[in-house]
This record gives structure tokens, sequence and C-alpha cells, in this order.
């Protein structure tokens, strides 16, 4: 995955806790504060021209972000992320289809937040939002429980900024899934901060969001294991 700045032709919210932090209060305190704020200002603008070009110029089917005023388009990904992305989408979508407890996609639903716009692998939405996604959706809302599958170009990003912006605007879980070492991490939001749940690579792991869901962690990574707790939630 590379950044790319230009243009390309082929290609509910939580109220977040500003505390002011030492750092914040010297800037406040600085004579410099107008000349910061202009410097601010002007940034965020040129953000917001760029962002709505990139609404305008992305074509269906393309995997792109856009994050910090930057468009993220990605790489082809390898067959390991593909296959572990597509045994968690086959065990939460089948169950929250038969219990009807939302609204699942994957890979290239334009997740939308106030300054950036996210492609998870796997992202659900609540009853509630799930509501307002229709059939012309281009522009999801953000979701209530995200999924990343770590690569060696998205493991900064997944654990820096977009765990920064799914934690500060109310993401309720985060799961980070380590295909190398067959691991995963799970993240649930506690008063605003997100708290690690659960960290490992063998036992089972039981959703905070999608309520009820429970799997052994090696349905995850393994065919045979895939398929027997698929047999599992369907038979529940």
């Amino acid at each position: 995955m590379n950044s790319n700045k230009h243009r390309f032709d082929n290609a509910s919210r939580k109220t977040y806790d500003y505390t002011m932090t030492p750092d914040l209060q010297d800037v406040l305190d600085s004579p410099a504060l107008p000349d910061i704020v202009e410097e601010l200002t002007g940034r965020l603008a040129r953000e917001r021209t760029e962002r709505a070009r990139f609404y305008d110029e992305i074509e269906e089917g393309v995997k792109a972000e856009f994050i910090r005023g930057e468009i993220i388009m990605h790489s082809p990904d390898r067959a390991e992320h593909i296959d572990i992305r597509s045994n968690l989408e086959n065990l939460i979508g089948n169950f929250v289809r038969l219990r009807g407890s939302g609204s699942l996609r994957s890979e290239k639903a334009l997740c939308v937040f106030p300054r950036n716009d996210y492609m998870p692998d796997i992202c659900f939405w609540l009853p509630e939002k799930a509501g307002t996604i229709g059939p012309d959706t281009r522009k999801f809302p953000q979701p209530d429980f995200v999924v990343e599958v770590l690569s060696d170009s998205t493991e900064a990003r997944d654990r820096g900024q977009k765990f920064e912006d799914f934690e500060c605007h109310g993401v309720g879980e985060y799961w980070i899934v380590d295909g190398a070492n067959q691991s995963v991490e799970q993240y649930v939001l506690r008063a605003g901060s997100y708290q690690l749940l659960l960290k490992s690579g063998s036992g089972e792991i039981s959703g905070e969001v999608v309520k009820g869901f429970r799997i052994p962690i090696g349905a995850i990574f393994e065919r045979e294991a895939n398929l027997a707790a698929l047999k599992q939630l369907l038979s529940a």
C-alpha cells in the first residue's frame, strides 16, 4: 500500500473528551496562538478540498482510504489475509443474519469518520445504524464493531491512527487479527477508552457488540475449524 496525494483516475458520534494536556495548554498560552490557529484552519480547509475530490473520483470496486488529508491506495491482499477475512465474514455474517441483529460488510465499505474515511476488513452495525444503510449507500456510518487483519503495510495505521479514531468516536469493539502469529487482540470500549479484553491464539473469543457470538479462535485461521464452528452456530 502506498499514499497518493494527487488525483487518481483508475482506481452516530461519541463526544470526545478534549481534556487539557500540558502541551495543549502551552499552545493556548503561546503568543503565537493566532498563527497556529491560522495554520490549522488552512490545513483543515485543504483537507476538506482533497476529501471532496476523493469522494468525486473514487471508483466503485477500488479499495482506498482518506487519512489525514492523504489518499491511501491499497495493494492486493495476500491469500492468507483474504482467507482470514473470509473465515470471519462467514461466521459473523451468518450469525447476524440468523439473529437479525444488525448488518455486516467487508473490505470495501467506506466508513466516514469526522476527519478520515476507512475501508475496514470487516465492519458491523447494530440495528439502529444498519437501518440507515440502503442499496445505494456509498458512505457508511461509523461501525459499532470493526476487524482489521494485519499486514506489513497496514499494521502501523491499524494500531495507530485507526485505533485512536475508532476509540475516539465510539466504535464499541475492535479486533486486531495477526495472521503471522495466528492470534487475535480484542479491544472493547470502557468509559471512552479501549481496554484489552483478550489477546490469544487459543481458546475462545466472545463478541461484546455482537451479543451471543462465540467461536474458537482457531476457526479464524483454520478451514476445518471454521466449518465446524459454522455448523455449531447454525445448529444453535
